[in-house]
């Protein structure tokens, strides 16, 4: 297994929104933090597109979203990455774990092993189905667990990955998954700092696993409460969140209400002030240990 490198200095954070519709109030959030987190270290913040499945990518997403960032005042360095053209490098370090046997291809359906709470690996030591189509996935068995680390805002965290079973890193349809992908890119991009919601907690320990096998360094992690919808889910584009305002009264509004649920404690006179005054402010006090678990309740964040 190889030696896993030194993060760099000074930080480097960044939002990586998938392009699947407009950002919400949930996203602007998880935008939010993270910028605040890098900028308040005199740190970079780049954003990444994260586009590996262009089925669920409709034209001009990505357009919208810069747009709503640059209309929030989170401003990003550099030119903005993209993951549809990453495929090479991902190849390279799905080689990498085939190398060490800790990739294997896998022809099994989530219908054949939906009574179990996780792929029970039914494909570790061979194919079942040769002619079938084929995923690949990590085998978490042959990797360091149990997997722990601390969290900037949950605390220590430990997982064991036998009970989140062998994720996939790369699709039956080829496309690339979620896991290998993020991985990758943070260590091209040399991200020190990630910041996002908490519904991704338990995908750290697959991402901390892939970082060790392929001698890549794993950065800090910072998860953030989720905003919630009136249906009391997650907000997400799936469940029909609204796209942010874009209308000067409402963004200042919402930014403010966003600092207040990171636990910033704004002032109230700032929450009719440019979005620039905002996080000129909030950059000066900028204190992540304000931020409390725990799922922020409809009407909180949003209008």
């Amino acid at each position: 297994m190889a030696e896993t490198l030194i993060l760099p200095e000074p930080p480097h954070g960044r939002f990586a929104p998938t392009p699947t519709g407009p950002l919400h109030a949930g996203s602007l959030l998880a935008a939010v933090a993270s910028y605040l987190d890098a900028r308040h270290c005199g740190g970079r913040w780049s954003v990444r597109i994260e586009d590996i499945d262009p089925p669920r990518c409709p034209p001009g997403a990505d357009t919208t979203i810069l747009q709503q960032l640059e209309t929030y005042g989170l401003h990003w360095d550099g030119e903005v990455s993209y993951q549809h053209d990453r495929g090479e490098a991902y190849t390279t370090a799905l080689d990498a774990l085939i190398e060490q046997g800790l990739a294997y291809p896998c022809s099994c359906s989530r219908k054949e092993w939906r009574q179990h709470a996780v792929y029970p690996g039914w494909c570790r030591e061979g194919v079942r189905r040769p002619s079938a189509p084929k995923a690949w996935r990590l085998r978490t068995d042959r990797c360091r667990r149990p997997v722990s680390w601390h969290d900037r805002v949950y605390g220590h965290q430990t997982f064991h990955p036998e009970l989140l079973g062998d994720v996939v890193i790369k699709r039956k349809d080829n496309l690339w998954a979620y896991q290998i992908a993020v991985v990758v890119d943070d260590a091209e991009q040399c991200i020190t700092d990630v910041v996002r919601g908490a519904d991704l907690l338990d995908n750290t320990p697959w991402q901390i696993q892939l970082q060790q096998a392929l001698g890549l360094p794993t950065p800090r992690y910072l998860h953030l409460p989720l905003v919630m919808g009136d249906d009391g889910q997650k907000l997400s584009k799936q469940n029909l969140a609204q796209p942010l305002p874009h209308e000067p009264d409402q963004v200042r509004a919402l930014l403010h209400r966003t600092l207040q649920a990171l636990g910033q404690d704004p002032d109230p006179e700032l929450a009719h002030a440019t979005v620039d005054e905002q996080l000129a402010e909030a950059l000066a006090h900028w204190t992540p240990s304000a931020i409390r678990p725990g799922a922020i309740p409809p009407g909180e964040v949003q209008a």
